[in-house]
């Protein structure tokens, strides 16, 4: 593992990291705005370069590695296949859609896990399903709804300013670690820094989710915290794995889970928000 950044440093990637951010952020909002098969092309191809990362970092054997990767993206391509169907059920409830892809989604995934590999290449299947497939599910369903381009650009807005600020602060800042044996980078103040900001964000763009300022804000803090769990998470699995990276894919960044660790924890969180708010409405 590499050492932990010295704090108040910048570090000697921040341009390349800066300049990489930035066209992200350009193409992931064009790709938003646009939505439609768009979206979907876009995000089954980062499901695709994160599944191999997945199944680089359970794994040590490269050949059980492919099993694994296959598990992974043929119940994700099915999904993928079945997007037109699901915007052509815009009157249908979403817990209905959600439940009739799920149940696709478990049954296929079952049938190729009972038939490649063993316990150890199974469990690490049925795990990246979940922690890359249900965001997928999430995202698409949130960006589907009447008013799913502002929802989905204020989850990226919250989660966005999470990891600038917890950034900034924790480097600016320091301070006592959150989680020194998981990741020595974090620390507490970041964290800190990270919730108040989604908070800000949160509640000064209530109005695209369609609530009050304050529900808003606390919506913030709580994604930041459950996006930062996803950032630990990960942080966690290339930590068992021995690697600082789960790839080089992205400039100053890593590889792909590196940059949507948070999103990944986030976005069926939110997604499970908005649902509950407007059931109760």
């Amino acid at each position: 593992m590499a050492p932990a950044p010295v704090e108040g440093r910048v570090p000697a990637d921040f341009a390349k990291r800066a300049i990489a951010g930035v066209v992200m952020a350009l193409v992931a909002g064009l790709v938003i705005v646009l939505g439609g098969w768009y979206l979907v092309a876009v995000l089954m191809l980062v499901v695709v370069l994160a599944a191999g990362e997945w199944a680089a970092l359970t794994l040590q054997d490269s050949r059980k590695r492919y099993a694994v990767l296959g598990m992974v993206l043929l119940p994700l391509a099915i999904l993928a296949g079945t997007h037109q169907a699901i915007t052509a059920w815009r009157g249908t409830d979403m817990a209905l859609v959600g439940g009739a892809l799920g149940a696709v989604l478990l049954l296929v995934s079952g049938w190729l896990i009972r038939r490649v590999g063993g316990w150890s290449e199974r469990r690490w299947a049925v795990l990246g399903i979940l922690y890359l497939g249900v965001p997928a599910v999430a995202l698409l369903a949130l960006r589907d709804l009447p008013d799913g381009l502002h929802l989905v650009l204020w989850l990226v807005a919250v989660v966005v300013c999470t990891d600038v600020f917890a950034y900034l602060v924790g480097r600016t800042v320091g301070g006592p670690k959150l989680a020194p044996r998981i990741s020595p980078g974090k620390t507490r103040s970041g964290l800190a820094g990270g919730m108040l900001a989604a908070a800000v964000a949160g509640a000064l763009l209530a109005g695209w989710v369609g609530w009050g300022w304050f529900q808003a804000g606390l919506a913030g803090a709580v994604l930041a915290l459950v996006a930062q769990t996803g950032d630990l998470f990960e942080s966690a699995m290339k930590r068992r794995a021995g690697v600082k990276d789960s790839g080089h894919l992205i400039p100053g960044h890593g590889g792909v889970l590196d940059r949507f660790d948070g999103f990944l924890f986030a976005a069926p969180v939110f997604a499970l928000l908005v649902a509950i708010a407007r059931t109760g409405a």
